[in-house]
């Protein structure tokens, strides 16, 4: 068992996850983790390979033939599918459209989960995602949960170029049967709507002190 510290940052699409995590892991000097990522890289695979996302069977057997690895350069965790690093091709209209349904395959989720929880192998961590505080961290007590105005989020996706419906995503991810999106027990709300990145990130830190973080 490791003696690392994981914090948990949960939270819907463009809640501020990913930007909070980035200021935090480098306040805090932590490895950061963007457990979406992986799921990505997946979902990237299986349309790369012609298979249809909502196919379970045939994401499942795709999965047995991907190789996986997952490793961390310059404080940020690194993905390669196939010895290929990914990038940029996993923030793609289809790749948004098509990662929940391969996210809520139970057989993808155990797979990345176990690989998700071996980041702590090289350190202290913050991981954010939509389970990490549910399923991947459970019993660690710094654990926050980002929320915003759809419209605020829906603007930020805008922003960086990306076309989806938030809300959709929204739907997806909290009715789905394994490790749904909702709210950790223990972990703290932050509402980003009107925060910039520097006050929320201050407000982020003030809630993971009061949680008992001394790092």
């Amino acid at each position: 068992m490791s003696d690392h510290v994981a914090i948990a940052i949960d939270g819907p699409a463009a809640s501020g996850k990913s930007t909070l995590a980035r200021q935090l892991a480098a306040k805090l000097d932590l490895i950061m983790v963007n457990s979406g990522e992986m799921y990505r890289a997946v979902t990237w695979k299986v349309l790369q390979d012609g298979i249809d996302p909502k196919d379970a069977e045939a994401v499942i057997a795709a999965l047995v033939e991907m190789d996986i690895e997952c490793s961390v350069a310059e404080g940020r965790s690194v993905v390669r599918l196939d010895g290929r690093r990914t990038g940029d091709e996993l923030r793609s209209e289809a790749v948004n459209g098509s990662v929940s349904a391969v996210a809520a395959i139970p057989e993808v989720r155990n797979r990345l989960v176990e690989m998700q929880r071996g980041f702590l192998e090289f350190g202290n961590v913050i991981m954010e995602g939509r389970d990490i505080g549910t399923v991947v961290f459970p019993d660690t007590p710094f654990k926050i949960y980002l929320d915003a105005d759809a419209g605020v989020r829906a603007g930020r996706r805008v922003a960086v170029g990306e076309v989806d419906s938030v809300e959709d995503r929204d739907r997806e991810d909290s009715r789905r049967k394994t490790a749904p999106l909702q709210v950790a027990a223990g972990a703290a709300i932050l509402d980003t709507s009107g925060h910039t990145i520097e006050s929320g990130t201050e407000a982020a830190l003030e809630l993971l002190r009061e949680q008992g973080l001394k790092l």
